[in-house]
């Protein structure tokens, strides 16, 4: 089965998680579930990735992770909700920061970002995948293809964790392209800044439904890192001191993943029936201890 927790990764990227807590050290209290209640209203951040957790043109919520929220908050008695759109790599930070109560971004659960932040049990898992110009006039089809070729460059977005499996596969870093938001991909595969861009196969499938002029990798061959294929398990995250209100979170999301109408909502925004049972597969204790 093609499933990877990203447990065996190198001691390269346990020294990154160890300098990014140490980095992180201090974070702004989080509000209660009682104060939450009392001003009658969550704040629960997005990035604006199809079809993790978005806005759609009419202002709705959209998306695994804030169509599940809508039900969650519903059940713990929480009447209204305010929607925070902001970058990925501002999701933490805002976290930490007290900024907002929750993100519903499907961040993948990995033991460098617990050390930072808390998590819910997993909501969704999800593959990877490759974005590049229609046709494909580069050949390409892996990650692994940017470490082995010194002609083509890949782009991922800040904060992802792209970047972390191509460090892992050897891909230099002058060959990585950094960009701020999930739709600039489009543009900067277009305009010649990178060949590729690095996302989840949801993601780079949904970027391809915009545009003529990319396409997603038909033949892409998963990224494999010590042995395994790359797969990652998304849940809700919270800021550090909130633990009252991710396990409030966690009961609620327990009981509702034994119904039809939470994997109705997974299915409905492509993910399979294996991303449905897969994401049963590891608890977050088992995730964030690698």
């Amino acid at each position: 089965m093609r499933n990877h927790s990203r447990a065996g990764w190198p001691a390269r990227l346990a020294i990154t998680a160890l300098l990014l807590g140490l980095a992180s050290a201090s974070s702004a209290s989080a509000a209660t579930l009682d104060e939450i209640h009392e001003r009658g209203s969550i704040r629960i951040a997005v990035a604006n990735e199809e079809p993790y957790g978005y806005i759609d043109e009419h202002g709705e919520p959209r998306g695994a992770g804030p169509e599940v929220a809508l039900h969650l908050m519903d059940e713990l008695g929480i009447e209204s909700i305010e929607w925070i759109e902001t970058t990925f790599g501002d999701l933490i930070p805002g976290l930490r920061e007290g900024r907002f109560d929750m993100a519903a971004a499907e961040m993948a659960i990995l033991p460098e970002r617990c050390a930072q932040i808390l998590y819910s049990e997993p909501n969704t898992t999800y593959g990877e995948g490759l974005l590049v110009r229609a046709t494909n006039p580069g050949t390409i089809t892996s990650y692994a293809d940017f470490a082995q070729r010194d002609d083509v460059k890949v782009a991922v977005m800040a904060g992802a964790d792209q970047r972390e499996i191509l460090m892992a596969l050897d891909v230099p870093d002058d060959r990585i392209v950094t960009l701020e938001r999930n739709e600039d991909a489009i543009g900067a595969i277009t305009g010649g800044q990178a060949d590729a861009y690095a996302a989840t196969g949801l993601t780079v499938s949904a970027l391809e439904r915009i545009d003529n002029d990319v396409e997603v990798v038909l033949d892409f061959v998963d990224p494999v890192i010590d042995g395994e294929a790359v797969r990652s398990w998304g849940g809700f995250a919270f800021g550090p001191e909130a633990g009252e209100l991710r396990d409030a979170v966690n009961e609620a999301l327990t009981a509702y993943k034994r119904t039809n109408a939470w994997e109705q909502i997974l299915t409905d925004h492509g993910f399979t029936q294996d991303d449905v049972l897969n994401s049963f597969r590891f608890s977050t204790e088992q995730l964030c201890s690698g």
